[in-house]
């Protein structure tokens, strides 16, 4: 865990570097002081000697400016070095998610990934900087200053040392108790973050719903949760300030007590004990520092654990060494393939014993009910999750054979919940092609009957889409992102239900556009419509994971019970005029 944060350290090593430096120094100088106002008072002020006023004075202002002078650099210096420790790790976060198979991203919630790229990445932050600058002066300025109470009277340092020995194993001891409550917060925190995503995000709904006091109920819930974690926490750790204080109070009665004997006796003078008392000052404000200092650390104990652990995820699916770079063609097939998505019982497949050759070029129909997992098959082709024993070949290949970069470029998936992002129109499909021209998002955009749309908003293709596409309807989304992977030029195009909002003429319109410009191009539609797909090539009908149908609408009319009952009830239900 600690080599993988200290890699992210990265440019910012001389910053790290030179904050302890000038801490050190800071320390050295603000030691000096009181030690030379004891001179200043033995002998400049107590036998009235003026030069030794003005010789310790001096001497004590310079010792302040340079102290100040090192503090401010030491600050500097940590904040460059914390703020940049921090947006490397943040980089280094996101990075690897951007690499994360969608096995990988099951495993995290997305409130927890929020979380990870901001309040842990915060926490490391601010005990990183507390590592590099108060971790060296508390411990420093400690032993500097239980050094000089030595010089001056090694009986009272001896009194102030078993002080903070039982101060010391009192924080130590709280320390331990506190750090579980805080793993367990951080869990609490992924939880409202899920909740307010969740809620933004689906913001309309929860409106149209009527469903806002829920909600607030809900956040509410969360936001108590963490309040009492944290308050159990504080009540930990609010013990550490009397007993501080109790030490404090007790090194000061101390000091205070044989101070005064030992002045009246002649072994002590008077600039020595008001030089001793500030030490004492300093002895307990090093380790009330020190003690911050664990908290905070052992805050981001849990913290860096969460960042490091997906730091280090390694992607299920990873791009082979010397991977083939070229698709051949669009044939697409499915060799005797069953898949599940995790470890589960043996025999349990969402997918079984799928077997099917798809010839390029060539447009197939995919009919099932809900849970037939339709979306995990056609997940398997561009390698969006690998199979659990058989084998999917596009263009003759084994699809683990090839590079995920050139595969997944060859194949454009359309989601019925495809997202637009924030940005207009072109930017957007310029996600499928970087390099397109006006023209080509033009045509494009006419393919999928966008278009027309589009050329009526005041701005036309200059227009600002919302993030998610909330500006646009449900039907205008569909058809902006079918025109977005046209842009691609796929040699497999994937609708995975992504002309459900649009209405029959639309759909019938876009399937033509299909057949007579892109002809080359393997198409798979995914549909509840059966009027979506009667046309296409072959039809394909699935159940449970199972292959239970496969030909052309007239051949699954004549053999197939689930296809002849689905389209008739759809004629029944006047489905075809909606």
């Amino acid at each position: 865990m600690l080599k993988t944060l200290t890699a992210q350290i990265k440019q910012y090593k001389r910053q790290t570097i030179l904050t302890p430096i000038f801490v050190a120094l800071e320390v050295v100088f603000d030691i000096l002081i009181p030690f030379l106002m004891s001179y200043l008072v033995d002998y400049g002020i107590t036998p009235g000697n003026m030069a030794n006023v003005w010789k310790y004075g001096l001497l004590m202002l310079a010792c302040s400016i340079l102290a100040l002078i090192c503090g401010a650099l030491s600050g500097k210096y940590a904040a460059e070095a914390s703020a940049g420790f921090a947006k490397n790790v943040r980089d280094a976060e996101f990075r690897n998610i951007q690499n994360f198979s969608f096995s990988n991203i099951d495993e995290y919630s997305t409130g927890g990934l929020i979380t990870r790229l901001t309040t842990d990445v915060t926490n490391l932050q601010n005990s990183f900087q507390m590592i590099i600058r108060i971790a060296v002066r508390s411990p420093l300025n400690f032993i500097m200053a239980l050094a000089m109470v030595f010089y001056l009277n090694s009986k009272i340092a001896l009194m102030l040392l078993g002080v903070t020995v039982v101060l010391g194993i009192f924080i130590f001891s709280m320390i331990g108790r506190v750090n579980p409550i805080f793993v367990k917060m951080f869990k609490k925190y992924d939880a409202l973050n899920e909740s307010i995503q969740e809620n933004i995000a689906g913001i309309r709904p929860v409106k149209s719903f009527v469903r806002e006091d829920y909600e607030k109920e809900r956040f509410d819930k969360r936001s108590q949760e963490i309040f009492d974690i944290n308050r159990k926490a504080e009540l930990l750790l609010v013990l550490q300030q009397p007993m501080m204080q109790v030490a404090i109070y007790s090194c000061i009665l101390l000091v205070a007590w044989f101070g005064a004997h030992f002045v009246v006796d002649g072994s002590m003078q008077i600039g020595t004990l008001i030089s001793l008392f500030t030490y004492i000052m300093n002895l307990l404000m090093s380790l009330m520092m020190f003690s911050m200092i664990f908290v905070m650390v052992v805050m981001s104990l849990a913290s860096a654990k969460r960042v490091v652990e997906v730091i280090n995820q390694v992607s299920y699916l990873e791009s082979p060494k010397d991977g083939i770079k070229e698709v051949k063609d669009g044939e697409v097939v499915f060799d005797h393939v069953y898949f599940n998505y995790a470890e589960q019982v043996d025999g349990h497949y969402v997918l079984r014993d799928i077997n099917f050759t798809l010839p390029s070029g060539k447009t197939m129909g995919i009919l099932g009910g809900t849970g037939s997992s339709k979306s995990s098959l056609v997940s398997l082709i561009p390698r969006l999750y690998d199979v659990t024993k058989g084998e999917v070949r596009v263009g003759g290949i084994d699809v683990r054979k090839y590079d995920l970069h050139t595969l997944r470029d060859a194949v454009s998936m359309v989601l019925q919940k495809n997202v637009l992002f924030s940005g207009t129109i072109k930017e957007n499909m310029r996600w499928g092609d970087p390099n397109a021209t006006d023209a080509e998002i033009i045509e494009a955009c006419q393919l999928a009957q966008a278009d027309e749309f589009v050329s009526k908003m005041p701005k036309g293709y200059d227009t600002y889409i919302e993030q998610g596409g909330t500006n646009v309807s449900g039907g205008q989304r569909q058809r902006l992102t079918i025109a977005r992977a046209l842009l691609k030029k796929p040699k497999i195009l994937i609708l995975d239900d992504s002309t459900s909002a649009v209405d029959t003429k639309t759909d019938y319109l876009i399937r033509q556009a299909f057949a007579t410009k892109i002809p080359d191009t393997t198409k798979i539609i995914i549909s509840q419509r059966i009027s979506s797909i009667q046309d296409a090539d072959i039809i394909m009908v699935l159940d449970k994971g199972h292959l239970v149908g496969w030909g052309t609408h007239d051949e699954l009319m004549n053999s197939n019970e689930i296809y002849r009952t689905t389209y008739q009830a759809q004629q029944k239900g006047g489905s075809e005029d909606e």
